[in-house]
């Protein structure tokens, strides 16, 4: 065989490999979404068993996102000094182990504490898959970060389906939670076995020779705005995510199967993050974004304020999963990697954890206090709503000629 031919061939045979190593890891963050979006659907069943308050309740939907913003930048660091697939199953391991232990919760504060370990573990999880999405892409890497959202959808399919079937079956909010751990430890030997350290570690040098752009420092107008959006877009997104599934049941009076199923079809529509990424890679930040955040307040005002049918709930959840999830994440996630030169992506990437994580921790609490205080509609109205303009309009600021840009495909 011709030398140019054998080339092509092992570089065929590596890419085929690679993909295949990439959607292992993409599956292991499949399990993680799966226990994301199922404890919000058991919340009903652990407020009659414990007696918590809405708020309490709603602090607890979302207090991982705490423990995912104080370990963001930490893990960003340690991709520096260790191997991206220690970082990742040291993470997977924390979470699962916080999963198990939230079924032997004794009350409120441990109950808190095991949740907001699970975030510890996914923020190590997700910056280093980030990290490996990012470093395999040039001149898509928002379509890539679409990808690790994709596999999040993919779970929020399975989750509440597998979940809310586990729960009638078993009568017992902890049997799915004992389920999803197992998945995760699973998979730990799974990635140990299956992964090889020449695409987890992988440089990147040839991928970032066809870069262009890109601030020189995290210091930039571009970071900072990127920053305040995400902290807008932690609002909204885990306002939805924390109580949403509680405003179904409680509000609504849905079942736990129906319940279930509305959040699977909102995890169909996260199931265009790849397209989602591929609208960030093609059109500017500021349309895009500005675009979405207004869809965004649009869909608030529906989803609280729309009738209480099956069919209209579901297909306001694909829609929002659609826009919400599978595009003003993925892009944020994108536009910060993006912002930067390559050597930052790590790091930014921390970043982009970090302050989006911070405001979601509370965001459940403050929509759970809220609904308290005025009811479900005028509760959206602040939160949702107000929110989600508010990101248009930093959004607004963004210059997407700093951006950085490639020219191909490592």
């Amino acid at each position: 065989m011709d030398q140019p031919v054998a080339q092509k061939t092992d570089a065929a045979s590596s890419h085929a490999t690679a993909m295949v190593m990439f959607a292992v890891l993409l599956a292991s963050y499949a399990i993680n979404a799966m226990d994301r979006q199922i404890f919000p659907l058991l919340l009903t069943d652990v407020r009659r068993e414990y007696g918590f308050s809405l708020a309490d309740a709603g602090l607890l939907s979302t207090i991982f996102t705490l423990g995912m913003a104080l370990a963001g930048l930490p893990a960003g660091y340690l991709l520096g000094r260790f191997s991206r697939k220690s970082v990742l199953l040291i993470g997977i391991f924390i979470f699962s182990a916080g999963t198990a232990l939230t079924a032997y919760s004794a009350g409120f504060l441990d109950m808190l504490l095991y949740r907001a370990v699970t975030g510890v573990g996914e923020a190590m999880q997700l910056t280093a898959l980030l990290a490996i999405a990012a470093g395999s892409f040039t001149r898509y890497r928002a379509a890539a970060v679409g990808s690790v959202n994709f596999s999040f959808g993919v779970g929020a399919i399975i989750g509440p389906a597998l979940g809310g079937h586990l729960l009638m079956e078993y009568q017992s909010w902890r049997v799915p939670m004992y389920v999803f751990a197992a998945f995760g430890f699973i998979a730990i030997i799974i990635i140990l076995v299956g992964v090889r350290t020449w695409f987890s570690e992988a440089t990147g040098v040839n991928a970032r020779r066809g870069v262009v752009g890109g601030a020189a420092t995290l210091r930039n107008r571009n970071t900072l705005l990127l920053t305040v959006i995400s902290v807008l877009g932690g609002l909204i997104i885990y306002g939805y995510l924390g109580l949403y599934p509680t405003y179904l049941r409680e509000g609504l009076k849905y079942t736990p199967q129906a319940t279930g199923s509305v959040m699977s079809i909102y995890g169909l529509g996260v199931l265009a993050s790849i397209g989602g990424g591929w609208l960030g890679d093609r059109f500017s930040p500021k349309a895009v974004l500005c675009t979405s955040f207004l869809i965004a307040a649009v869909l608030g005002y529906l989803l609280f304020h729309g009738v209480a049918g099956f069919v209209p709930q579901a297909a306001l959840s694909f829609v929002w999963g659609l826009v919400v999830s599978g595009t003003i994440y993925v892009n944020i996630a994108g536009y910060h990697i993006k912002a930067v030169q390559p050597h930052l992506s790590s790091r930014a990437s921390g970043i982009f954890v970090t302050s989006l994580y911070a405001s979601a921790a509370c965001a459940g609490y403050i929509l759970g206090l809220l609904t308290s205080s005025y009811g479900w509609a005028a509760a959206a109205d602040i939160q949702m709503i107000g929110v989600a303009i508010a990101g248009a309009l930093v959004a607004a600021g963004l210059k997407g000629d700093r951006m950085a840009h490639g020219d191909g495909l490592r």
